[in-house]
């Protein structure tokens, strides 16, 4: 499958904010893309935006789980979820991190405060991060590129070599696509079976091999289980119930935020989390293994659009506007287009508006890296004594909008904005 590259940075502590820092564990870390244009251009499979800022977006690592060395005020057993982000910052290339005595999630100091690398990502999750493949150093590629991802270059991801170790559990969503799940389902499977002690395997429970006796969050605290379903027990326990006679219940009752929608494959049919989950008393077990079924992403809420924005802020600009032609205004005035794009952009539906709300709408196409000088129609009249010009795409969006002063109204001279 088709994955987009994106070089950039991988962050660990902000020298600024030094206790105000992100928080990396062993499946998610923090990436200041090259090009942040390039993350807005990506697929929103539920619906979310991607949450990012001057300082990056998190980076979600596709196909794997990590214990949680931080949810909701909790956390799983901490010598494997802490052995699991020190490994994937190791791997990025990271040296001597050292971390809070009283906010042990966040980097005191280290080495490098941030180092480069790049990933290969196919969207952007429910949480508005990056789901991608990660990798240290810079890529070959260029910013942006179409890349192929086939098992041999996942094996030279982050992502697989944590699987590998047996540092990390599956988590097979279906973004990925079924050579890469199957390929790494069997990485997960001889990890399995080779129990390093190094790795969370000997000490894994609540799994087809037996279940886990959890008689509180404290003890579920000091288990290694699989991450996804320690999310669903922390907020079970924290609603009250003692035992777990009522999980299927509580499960079923939302089929978005607890009751995750599965495609069981050894059935090959779709069920929901409650299916692989057995719990009675104080027993809790997964009752197939986490490699033998895929996870729906969450839904995107009825209307959400799930695609990017054909073109956003930035991408078409006004460069020019003539307001006060030689001789007559009306049907000589102009205001000039640049589309900064490669790929040509259709006009059908935009239009361009003025500070007094007239629209004048636009038609044809703009080529990738061209210019387009819109004539006006009257129904938008650039004011001599300054105004503001929007443009708007078809859904009424502002892509941009420019304002001039009274003062670089000259007869027969178009204004530039400076870009």
């Amino acid at each position: 499958m088709s994955y987009t590259l994106l070089r950039g940075t991988f962050v660990i502590r902000y020298p600024d904010l030094p206790r105000q820092g992100p928080e990396p564990d062993g499946d998610t870390v923090k990436f200041r893309p090259d090009s942040p244009a390039l993350v807005e251009a990506l697929t929103r499979r539920s619906g979310r935006p991607p949450n990012i800022t001057s300082r990056g977006i998190s980076v979600r690592l596709e196909a794997v789980d990590a214990l949680e060395t931080h949810f909701e005020e909790t956390h799983q057993e901490l010598t494997g979820a802490n052995a699991a982000r020190d490994e994937l910052l190791r791997l990025l290339g990271f040296t001597n991190v050292r971390y809070w005595d009283d906010l042990p999630n966040k980097v005191r100091s280290a080495d490098q405060d941030s180092i480069r690398g790049h990933v290969l990502t196919n969207g952007i999750d429910a949480n508005g991060r990056l789901i991608a493949f990660v990798y240290a150093g810079d890529h070959a590629g260029t910013d942006g590129a179409t890349v192929f991802l086939d098992p041999p270059l996942v094996d030279l991801s982050v992502n697989a070599a944590l699987l590998a170790a047996g540092l990390v559990y599956p988590a097979f969503y279906a973004t990925l696509p079924a050579e890469l799940r199957t390929h790494l389902a069997g990485v997960s499977q001889a990890a399995r079976a080779e129990a390093r002690s190094t790795g969370i395997w000997p000490r894994a429970t609540a799994d087809p091999d037996g279940p886990a006796e959890i008689a509180d969050l404290d003890a579920a605290e000091q288990l290694v289980i699989w991450p996804k379903l320690f999310r669903r027990i922390v907020p079970y326990l924290a609603a009250g119930f003692t035992d777990f006679d009522g999980f299927d219940a509580w499960l079923r009752a939302d089929a978005v935020n607890r009751d995750d929608e599965l495609f069981l494959i050894g059935k090959l049919e779709r069920g929901n989390l409650h299916d692989v989950v057995k719990g009675a008393g104080r027993q809790l077990q997964l009752t197939t293994w986490p490699e033998e079924f895929i996870i729906s992403p969450d839904p995107a809420p009825p209307g959400t659009p799930t695609k990017p924005p054909l073109v956003a802020a930035g991408d078409l600009v006004i460069v020019a506007a003539l307001p006060d032609p030689s001789g007559a205004d009306r049907g000589n005035e102009t205001v000039t287009l640049l589309n900064v794009t490669s790929a040509a952009v259709d006009l059908a539906g935009w239009a361009l508006s003025d500070a007094a709300g007239g629209r004048r709408a636009l038609t044809g196409t703009i080529e990738g890296g061209a210019t387009l000088r819109v004539p006006l129609d009257g129904n938008v009249q650039l004011g001599n004594q300054g105004d503001t010009i929007i443009l708007l795409d078809r859904e009424g969006t502002s892509i941009d909008r420019v304002t001039y002063r009274s003062d670089q109204v000259k007869a027969g001279r178009t204004i530039c904005f400076t870009r």
